[in-house]
């Protein structure tokens, strides 16, 4: 049985190829150094790729998802989790920051991009 926490927490990790053309600089920067993201006290490693897909790892069980960035919002899908979530970020944070960002299916989670 899958945890759903774990199913939301992929969908969340941040459905289109690599878009940066404009937007969010937050984002530009989390999908270039990957991030963790922390939830109910389990930290989950983000890879971004620049295809628009990424990978992760939550309780020793991998997923995968795609992404894509629409204003100030990071879009994704999840192989545990399809239906596409939209996640709003802060502009003006940098390789190293962490900060919180309101989940439609978690709630509050932390972010840590990576330096």
């Amino acid at each position: 049985m899958k945890k759903p926490f774990l199913v939301a927490a992929t969908a969340l990790a941040f459905t289109a190829p690599f878009a940066l053309a404009e937007g969010n600089d937050t984002l530009k920067t989390l999908v270039a150094k990957d991030a963790v993201i922390t939830t109910q006290g389990l930290a989950i490693p983000i890879d971004y790729n620049e295809d628009g897909t990424y990978s992760g790892v939550a309780m020793g069980t991998g997923f995968t998802g795609t992404w894509r960035i629409e204003g100030n919002s990071l879009c994704t899908t999840s192989s545990m989790s399809p239906a596409e979530s939209c996640t709003e970020y802060p502009e003006g944070k940098s390789a190293g920051d962490e900060f919180e960002v309101t989940s439609p299916t978690l709630g509050a989670v932390k972010v840590k991009i990576n330096e």
